[in-house]
Order: C-alpha cells, then structure tokens, then sequence
C-alpha cells in the first residue's frame, strides 16, 4: 500500500455525497484529515480480526469484500464499485472485521479516521441519516444474495454472478465484455461453488452460445437467456 498523489480537492468531488451532508466545519475536518491510498491488484486492503480505523471508499479500481471458510475456502460476499464506503459496519457495531477486503485490480481508496466519522454523527443527524440508507440498502442486497447462492443450482448461480458483475462494473466498448476480469477461481468464491463447478458450467454456457470465453474476459452473447436461467435456477 502507497500514499498516492492525488489532489484532494478531486478526491472531495467525488465525496460530495457525503461532504453534502456535512456541515462546513465537518467538511473541513473531513478535508484535513482525509488520506488517499493505493492498492495493487490482489493487494490486502483490511484483514478479518483487524479493528477498524477507518472509513473506506472507493475512488477508482474494483474491490472485492469476502470471508475464509472451511478448506481454506473463500466466499466472496460482494464487490465494491466506484464510489462506495465500506469497512465502516463492524466498527458501529464495536466488533472486529469479520471479512476481508482485498483489490481485484489496482485501487485507489479515500481513507477518513472513524473516531472522527462518529464524533461528526453525534453532532449531526444528516450524516447519522447518511449512514443508516447506505447500512439499510447494503443489508437488504446482502439478505437477497444469500438466498440466491443458497438456493440456486450452480447454473443458477453463476449466471447471477455474470449479471451481478455486468451491473456492479458495466461491459467494455462493445457493449458485451465484462469490464472485469476475474480467476476462475473467484468467479468460483463470487457463485458459492468449486473451482471445477465454476469451469465446468462457464464451458458449458460457452457451448450454448450464453457466453464466449477468452481467458479472463467473459462476453454476454445471450443476456435474456441468461437472465432465464437466474431467475429460474
């Protein structure tokens, strides 16, 4: 991890969400205390029993938020898009990290001191508000993706993946390529299943003609199709 050179002033336009809801002392603290870093790609960004320090967002890169199972097993338990906070929960909640956060690509992310984060919401409501919206959609997307990983088949499963990844990162210049490109072994963590389920099951939807396949990339040939499948698997 590297401080990065970046103006701050770019970084509080990207933050204006949240510098909305602050008022101008509280902008300014924020601006004075406000660190950018850079992450290389598979870089760890938190580790799961750390104590949260900080406030997290993402300002540019991809970033993938998951838990060590049984085996040595990881489950990714979602991704992280441009721009997003994250690693704040187990802080309000006075607990540990219970997952880890590492970047699938080089990252950079806005660092904001927690101590500060909740010395600012017990002096103002907007920002607790702020808070509780992102805490609530995060939780009802957490609540729904389970469901789907525990009761989908495999195909079911990863063709919710391919679309949950086309919708958190959007596609390339054709309108088709992933605009991220993931092992096959975190495509496997993304859609709760083995490494060889995961291979087995992309060759199998390249067959059908759902997908092509080059390496890393993934380009949707058939979405209304795939979409069939996960919602049906």
């Amino acid at each position: 991890m590297a401080k990065h050179e970046i103006s701050k002033t770019e970084v509080q336009l990207k933050l204006h969400e949240l510098f909305s809801a602050l008022t101008p002392e509280q902008q300014e603290m924020v601006f004075q205390n406000l660190t950018i870093h850079s992450y290389k790609k598979n870089e760890l960004i938190y580790c799961q029993g750390e104590t949260p320090r900080e406030l997290l967002c993402l300002i540019s890169g991809k970033v993938k938020i998951y838990m060590d199972g049984v085996g040595g097993r990881s489950q990714i338990m979602r991704v992280v898009n441009a721009v997003e906070y994250f690693g704040y929960r187990a802080s309000f909640s006075g607990e540990v990290f219970i997952t880890s956060a590492a970047a699938f690509e080089s990252s950079l992310i806005a660092k904001i001191p927690l101590k500060l984060v909740r010395k600012m919401i017990m002096e103002n409501t907007r920002l607790g508000w702020f808070f509780i919206q992102k805490l609530a959609t995060a939780l009802g997307t957490s609540d729904e993706r389970t469901v789907n990983l525990t009761q989908k088949h495999i195909r079911g499963r990863l063709a919710e993946s391919i679309l949950f990844l086309k919708e958190s990162y959007g596609v390339e210049e054709d309108g088709c390529t992933l605009s991220i490109y993931l092992s096959r072994e975190d495509m496997a963590n993304l859609s709760n299943m083995t490494t060889s389920n995961a291979i087995r099951t992309l060759s199998t939807f390249a067959q059908e003609k759902l997908i092509a396949i080059d390496g890393r990339k993934i380009k949707i040939m058939n979405e209304p199709e795939l979409e069939k499948i996960s919602r049906f698997g």
